[in-house]
């Protein structure tokens, strides 16, 4: 159109042209020619823009104008002709089956349980602008996971607002469908999880260094925020991931990153503190007492890295987490310094590329046609420890541990992208203060926790 505009501004002045023409004498032979060869070019822009013309129209219609409908292990999509809009859904369920050996059967409850129910809405719009959607049906009750905003810049600047995960925990940033294991290791007791706030992310230097910085509502270790914020003290949070062989395809270093995460800020009230770290068998082994709040500054620090080579996957962190505590609104305050590691790695069996996003199977199981999906095998070995000064005035020493360490194994079976089984073998060893008693009041910490977790799981 914007070709035919031009040539339509030609035609206007030769046309000036040729009216402003004096009128040619009969015998001015030089003038009749001037004249003649102006008619003849001005009718050859015509035909050549009426040519153009039709080639713009010609192209107008063929573009494509139909929404693309694409359903895959990705979940349902529609999308607009040109791709700058989309909606996706998309869903994930976790069945889970936990047994627990060697507490005489009355301590913990060997069950069935919903581990996660989630539906999924995510999209885009006006190419730069996503938003994500994600209650949680899983458990006991509904809340709400994910709610947030983006707006996407470019690869180095995107915003996003809302509800999701604090970038802290590198196990903890993984999706809950391609863990190595069933549940997160005792490292992600000391990471935030959800919370409500405002982050700047993006991918520079080549694509090889990934930075995010925000500010957040601020909970406590292991917790997700409500809907609004409990005080009025923030945190500031910022990661580095750097992953400088990321180009080179002949480095079997290609596949590694690293980096360092952190937050700061102040809590507040008996909701600024942990409400208890949990065990792979997701039993409480630590909580405050009851009475203890929190008050003052709190800071995180996680140094982690993150291995891919074909069908090995390696991830480690290690987490400082510190709160500052009084035994009641009156009582002293105390900065506790509490820390946790882990180290766990997968190998897929069959071949396949281990990956922080899951496993995709070269082939779908398909018993009438032989084959059989991916299998992988996985271990881990992890250890939280509390501060010593918190027993006995800020926790008590008759029905807490101090500290916990586990190792697991784990056979992960991906029948399909979308569909997975899971089988999960934990044993938890606990270790007490110099104060408490030789039996501990809590059942639960009279011997080690051994738990079986089995999962079948459909994400998509």
């Amino acid at each position: 159109m914007r070709t035919f505009t031009r040539i339509s501004a030609a035609l206007a002045t030769f046309a000036a042209a040729a009216t402003v023409l004096p009128a040619v004498p009969a015998d001015n032979a030089d003038l009749q020619a001037l004249r003649e060869q102006v008619q003849a070019l001005e009718q050859q822009l015509k035909v050549l823009a009426r040519q153009i013309e039709i080639k713009e129209e010609a192209a107008t219609a063929a573009a494509p104008t139909t929404a693309k409908v694409t359903v895959n292990d990705k979940g349902f999509t529609v999308a607009s002709a040109d791709g700058t809009n989309f909606l996706r859904i998309r869903g994930l369920v976790q069945l889970d089956s936990r047994l627990f050996f060697g507490d005489g059967g009355g301590i913990a409850n060997n069950s069935f349980l919903l581990r996660r129910a989630r539906y999924i809405t995510e999209g885009q719009f006006a190419k730069f602008y996503t938003f994500q959607f994600v209650p949680e049906f899983g458990g006991n009750t509904v809340n709400i996971m994910d709610a947030n905003i983006g707006i996407n810049f470019d690869k180095s600047f995107a915003l996003k607002f809302g509800k999701f995960k604090s970038p802290v925990g590198l196990e903890l940033l993984q999706s809950d469908a391609w863990t190595f294991f069933d549940e997160r290791s005792l490292a992600t007791n000391l990471v935030p999880n959800r919370d409500i706030g405002v982050q700047a992310s993006g991918d520079v230097l080549n694509g090889t260094l990934n930075y995010t910085a925000g500010v957040f509502g601020g909970v406590p270790d292991g917790a997700n925020s409500g809907n609004t914020d409990f005080d009025n003290e923030k945190d500031l949070v910022g990661r580095l991931f750097y992953s400088p062989f990321k180009s080179d395809a002949d480095s079997f270093l290609q596949g590694l990153s690293f980096g360092i995460s952190g937050s700061t800020g102040r809590e507040k009230t008996a909701s600024g503190r942990t409400a208890g770290y949990k065990t792979d068998g997701q039993q409480t082994f630590f909580a405050y007492s009851a009475t203890t709040i929190a008050d003052g500054q709190t800071w995180r620090i996680a140094p982690q890295l993150d291995y891919r080579n074909g069908p090995l996957g390696i991830v480690g962190e290690y987490v400082i987490s510190t709160v500052n505590v009084r035994p009641s609104a009156t009582g002293v305050k105390t900065q506790l310094e509490n820390r946790a590691w882990q180290l766990s790695a997968g190998y897929v069996l069959t071949g396949e590329d281990s990956s922080f996003t899951g496993v995709s199977p070269s082939t779908n199981f398909d018993w009438k046609a032989g084959t059989w999906g991916a299998l992988e095998v996985t271990g881990r070995y992890s250890n939280l420890k509390v501060d010593d000064a918190a027993f006995p005035l800020y926790a008590s020493v008759t029905t807490n541990a101090d500290e916990a360490t586990a190792f697991g194994a784990g056979l992960n079976w991906y029948l399909s992208k979308a569909v997975a089984f899971k089988f999960d073998y934990f044993q938890t060893k606990f270790g007490f203060s110099a104060l408490s008693p030789a039996i501990s009041a809590n059942q639960i910490l009279r011997q080690d926790e051994k738990a079986f977790i089995s999962r079948f799981q459909i994400s998509f």
